[in-house]
């Protein structure tokens, strides 16, 4: 199936014959359901803090010992997504024909001095006439305009503030970073994970604000860019799962998706990592909502993270599992397990079995996962699963990983209460003060199948386990209901008109 060509294409890009026949067996035999318990409600895999278990949690953030904490924001693609309907709109005017008043051009076009991106002598004076959202469409997206069309989401202008001022999304986030992820020396690290062809434009964004930034908030910002590694893309086939091949003859390989990741996430260094996607940013008059929940959740995570460091301590100074004190340590860890984690355990055969299966179920990379109550918002949700040795887990699931044909599972797809807005926050490091490594804790049986398109031909594309879904499925999870506030994301450029991104 592949030719020499074909193997000296794939070597050349850091990858092996082997690793892409085994992406095309992976196209021909698919991916597993995932097998649901339940959702994860509040009472069962969701908290609810009240006011005083927020304030306990935010304190413990600000008192805990950290080994460096930072900030993991996915910020790679250009954002072409969010001006499909512009686009559409514009071809539309360009062919001589108007748009409907409820299109989103038209939208646009009437609101145009609202955005942050507005400029008089680019936009011109609105007027309600085609010609007029034929300019506005024109120079929100092409080259000789603002060309925002091709650009990354990271460096558009986000907001507006009362003095002029406006801020790129890149910009919010090194904000918001200095608010609740400052380092005891007054350093605020932060990885953004771009593409090559945007790392200029992200240069030029960090240098227009950083000096005035640092002087600003009186920090010093460590701003690392990485881009995901071109070994991870996955090769494409057609739909009789034969390698896709180009006009060329070349095979076709595409970007594995967000799970590609966790190999970026796994060179941080720092313990403590907040994660977050580059167009869930707000007007600053919300960042001290952002920042308390942010707390709360860093908070949370420390205090799991100390919980299981202590049971680990105690495992390893146990003499004799077999003892009184080995089940009543064992018969605890259950519990917890069982309260914090919805972690159900399998029967273990004998004591020494038991100890062993309880220390590899909590010697993992931990983090707590911000929810919020179910919008009807596009995501993944939470949900309480079954694994492969029979025990039970919390995990995000995306809705591509749960048989349409099974009526019990879209059931509890359904009863979702919550849906996952990408809020996380990580302890990379174990108990001993070691870096996990992070690829060992990747469910490989977790990706996904997509159908995509290339030059107008059909192809199927296949997607690494997501980051915070199949790389992260054995980790160890908790999630945290967090307010509607928090969330504020940018799919679409009319979104900028909801009242978190005005002025």
């Amino acid at each position: 199936m592949l030719t020499q060509k074909d193997i000296e294409q794939i070597e050349s890009r850091g990858t092996s014959r082997e690793s892409v026949e085994s992406q095309i067996e992976r196209f021909k035999k698919g991916f597993p359901w995932m097998k649901i318990a339940a959702p994860a409600t509040p009472g069962r895999g969701i908290l609810v803090l009240d006011e005083a278990q927020q304030d306990e949690a935010a304190a413990y953030c600000d008192t805990a010992r950290i080994e460096g904490k930072s900030k993991f924001v996915p910020a790679s693609g250009a954002a072409s997504r969010m001006f499909k309907d512009i686009f559409a709109g514009l071809a539309v005017l360009e062919s001589g024909e108007d748009v409907a008043k409820d299109s989103p051009v038209y939208r646009l076009a009437s609101s145009i001095r609202k955005f942050a991106f507005w400029d008089e002598d680019l936009f011109g004076t609105p007027e309600d006439t085609r010609e007029y959202r034929l300019k506005a469409a024109s120079a929100l997206l092409k080259p000789e305009g603002l060309g925002y069309g091709s650009k990354p989401k990271g460096v558009l202008k986000f907001h507006r503030y009362a003095d002029g001022r406006t801020r790129t999304a890149f910009a919010e986030h090194l904000v918001e970073g200095q608010e609740y992820m400052r380092n005891s020396d007054g350093s605020v690290n932060l990885t953004f994970t771009i593409s090559p062809e945007h790392r200029e434009l992200f240069e030029e964004a960090l240098g227009a604000v950083k000096e005035d930034f640092e002087k600003e908030y009186g920090v010093r910002y460590n701003i690392s860019f990485t881009c995901q590694d071109k070994a991870t893309d996955t090769v494409a086939v057609d739909n009789d799962n034969n390698p896709f091949r180009k006009d060329d003859g070349s095979l076709l390989f595409r970007p594995a998706g967000h799970g590609a990741l966790i190999y970026n996430l796994d060179k941080v260094d720092d313990e403590l990592v907040s994660i977050k996607n580059i167009d869930n940013v707000a007007n600053e008059r919300l960042l001290g909502i952002t920042a308390k929940f942010k707390k709360v959740l860093m908070g949370k995570c420390l205090q799991l993270r100390d919980s299981i460091f202590s049971f680990l301590s105690q495992i390893d100074s146990l003499e004799d599992p077999a003892s009184e004190e080995g089940a009543d340590l064992c018969s605890r860890i259950e519990e917890f397990l069982d309260r914090e984690l919805c972690i159900t355990m399998p029967e273990a055969g004998d004591p020494v079995e038991r100890i062993a299966l309880l220390r590899d179920k909590l010697d993992r990379p931990m983090r707590v996962c911000g929810m919020v109550r179910n919008q009807g918002e596009p995501g993944g949700g939470p949900f309480i699963v079954i694994g492969k040795d029979g025990s039970t887990n919390l995990q995000i699931l995306e809705s591509v990983q749960i048989n349409p044909d099974d009526p019990e599972a879209v059931g509890m797809l359904k009863n979702a209460t919550h849906f996952n807005p990408v809020d996380i926050v990580c302890c990379l490091h174990d108990y001993k003060g070691n870096k996990f490594n992070l690829t060992d804790h990747v469910d490989e049986e977790a990706g996904f199948i997509s159908s995509k398109s290339f030059q107008g031909r059909e192809l199927k594309a296949l997607e690494l386990p997501g980051l915070w879904n199949g790389a992260m499925s054995d980790w160890n999870t908790q999630f945290v209901e967090v307010p509607l506030e928090t969330f504020n994301p940018v799919k679409v450029v009319l979104d900028l008109l909801r009242p978190a991104h005005q002025g």
